[in-house]
């Protein structure tokens, strides 16, 4: 199954005439379809989950962005480009889908990954949260909402949340008080 297939992006047709742009877009989705199914199935929910803490205070900002291009880069294995493609239509379909679909790929990331992936996947959701040095109240909760999608213990999530503790606005406001 392709990545697109899997994101609910079925490729269009188009005209003969076609830009440089476009024909760079082409051969890196072709890349794309040309990983292993699994391989691009684990991709694709663990962008997709980046995307979800990304946009749960409904605003994706150009530093998360950056963020989750670089976590699909370095966990996905993918160049630059394939990762850039990958997050933008991550960042469309949260966008789009988010509510609807959450649960159903989360839980399909669940039956994919190993623990060892799984808390790899949190601390990419508490990197991409934290990238403006603030995690909201929305974000901490969307990932706590994860984890328990994960079949995590909460454990986990406190371990891996305590790294950023210094960015949770939770504790910044109790701390000017």
């Amino acid at each position: 199954m392709s990545l697109f297939r899997f994101l609910g992006l079925e490729k269009e047709e188009e005209p003969e005439s076609v830009s440089k742009e476009t024909e760079t877009v082409r051969k890196i989705t072709k890349a794309l379809d040309q990983m292993d199914p699994q391989q691009s199935r684990y991709i694709a929910v663990f962008a997709y989950t980046l995307g979800r803490v990304a946009h749960a205070d409904l605003e994706i900002s150009e530093e998360e962005i950056r963020e989750m291009e670089r976590s699909v880069m370095q966990l996905g294995q993918l160049p630059e480009e394939q990762a850039i493609i990958v997050v933008q239509i991550v960042k469309t379909q949260n966008l789009l889908f988010g509510g609807t679909e959450n649960y159903l790929v989360t839980r399909e990331f669940n039956k994919i990954a190993t623990r060892k992936q799984k808390l790899a996947l949190l601390h990419c959701l508490f990197a991409v949260s934290s990238t403006d040095e603030n995690i909201s109240s929305k974000e901490d909760r969307e990932i706590r909402q994860i984890t328990a999608e994960l079949k995590l213990k909460h454990r986990d999530f406190i371990a891996v949340r305590s790294e950023y503790r210094h960015h949770l606005s939770v504790l910044k406001k109790s701390e000017g008080h």
